[in-house]
């Protein structure tokens, strides 16, 4: 197993690694709405937080020599499911290919973020 790390996404808030790779699969830790450059959540939108969020995850999937394109599965944690259809709207131009996914609300995410999704991509 290989831990991933860039600059290109926000450091890990917890003991935990942006990735790692194994057996040919690279698996994301949770994105959420993290400015890289400045560690904030800046974006107060589900627009803005999903742009950051796949922003985020395009830069770690790169990082570990994957792509969105690339992605298998994905999982999204949305703070209100009312925010479903301007999630998708924002999602879909990210992920082209139409990976496996599921997609639930929580009751919060860490810093109080609208939207978290994790993939896990072929190399």
């Amino acid at each position: 197993m290989e831990k991933i790390y860039t600059k290109n996404a926000p450091d890990a808030i917890g003991p935990y690694s942006q990735a790692v790779t194994v057996n040919g699969l690279v698996f994301t830790s949770g994105q959420i709405a993290i400015n890289p450059a400045t560690g904030n959540v800046e974006a107060t939108t589900i627009e803005e937080q999903t742009e950051q969020v796949c922003t985020n995850l395009k830069n770690v999937l790169e990082a570990a020599g994957s792509s969105l394109e690339k992605a298998v599965k994905t999982v999204c944690f949305l703070a209100n499911m009312e925010d479903f259809v301007s999630f998708n709207e924002i999602y879909g131009k990210y992920f082209t290919e139409k990976p496996a996914r599921s997609c639930v609300a929580v009751k919060q995410l860490p810093k109080n973020v609208l939207v978290e999704v994790e993939v896990i991509a072929e190399i």
